[in-house]
């Protein structure tokens, strides 16, 4: 009885970790595109300019991440867009979420100012945008797990 109690535990442990292995993403594919955006990321110009990777969440109203060229993607900051000097390239187009993913070279500055969104219960820093660049329309994934990259599913994904 031991013996069967011992086996069932060992196939139910095992089960479990294989279930979990299968919300990650890191495979062979992916793992390559990560060092390959972070060779790229080390070899970014400085300058007056961020990068952005608009973050689209059905139920939430920040604009995305952004971060400091030759800064890693876990450096970044979520931020609510203040478009008052330039729309934000989905709202321009007129077709919200439309850039879900997009990476952007961003012209603008942080405001200092914070900016509650009810739906997270968070605040988030005011970046004001000036003007932008669209980089690319499949960078490589900067999260964990695709369940954070998807726009209907409200979890708020940290990058790595």
């Amino acid at each position: 009885m031991k013996t069967l109690v011992l086996s069932l535990l060992a196939c139910f442990v095992a089960t479990f970790f294989t279930g979990c292995a299968t919300t990650s993403y890191e495979s062979g594919s992916v793992s390559a595109a990560r060092a390959a955006m972070n060779d790229a990321i080390q070899q970014e110009q400085p300058g007056d300019y961020f990068i952005g990777r608009r973050y689209y969440k059905v139920d939430y109203k920040m604009w995305g991440f952004v971060r400091k060229p030759g800064q890693p993607w876990s450096q970044a900051k979520l931020v609510m867009l203040n478009e008052q000097k330039k729309l934000a390239p989905d709202r321009e187009l007129g077709r919200l979420g439309s850039d879900h993913s997009y990476e952007y070279k961003l012209y603008g500055y942080y405001s200092g100012q914070t900016v509650y969104e009810p739906a997270s219960n968070g605040f988030y820093p005011e970046f004001v945008l000036t003007g932008y660049e669209l980089r690319s329309v499949s960078p490589a994934p900067i999260f964990h797990t695709q369940e954070a990259n998807d726009p209907a599913i409200r979890i708020i994904g940290t990058p790595y």
